[in-house]
């Protein structure tokens, strides 16, 4: 099992943080992510507010991953698991919101998942470098330009 832990943190409050990861539709906004293929996606709220049971299917380059919303705990916790993702099996991700002393908030992107032996080395250099990128995006579109622990 291969995992990543990255962290941000935003001057935003928690619920902007968290208002942008419950709208798939600004993924491609502060994230990496190039389109939400929404033909692709089941549940998707009209409101952006996805809830649990969601299926989102994101695109980025020529790959396109499908990832279903597991658990919300509002503010706190956005969990999600891997439906279909190229090259990656057993994929569980989370999101953890906690407020800072300053009515900030630091983001903690973490998951597990499995790749074949021949990728493990490349893709865990790979995948920590996109997660980074992801808080980072997520902190500095809640709320300006994020602290990078």
């Amino acid at each position: 099992m291969q995992s990543y832990d990255v962290t941000a943190e935003s001057p935003a409050p928690p619920a902007a943080v968290w208002a942008l990861l419950l709208d798939a539709r600004s993924w491609p906004v502060w994230s990496r992510v190039g389109s939400l293929e929404v033909a692709a996606s089941q549940g998707l709220s009209a409101d952006g507010r996805d809830g649990v049971g969601a299926v989102r299917a994101f695109r980025t380059g020529k790959t396109v991953t499908r990832e279903r919303i597991t658990a919300l705990d509002p503010e706190r916790r956005f969990a999600y698991e891997g439906v279909d993702v190229p090259v990656m099996v057993d994929y569980q991700a989370s999101v953890d919101l906690c407020e800072t002393p300053g009515g900030g908030t630091r983001i903690r992107w973490h998951g597990t998942y499995r790749v074949g032996k021949g990728n493990a080395w490349i893709f865990r250099w790979y995948l920590r470098r996109f997660m980074r990128d992801m808080a980072t995006g997520l902190a500095d579109h809640a709320g300006g330009p994020a602290k990078r622990p």
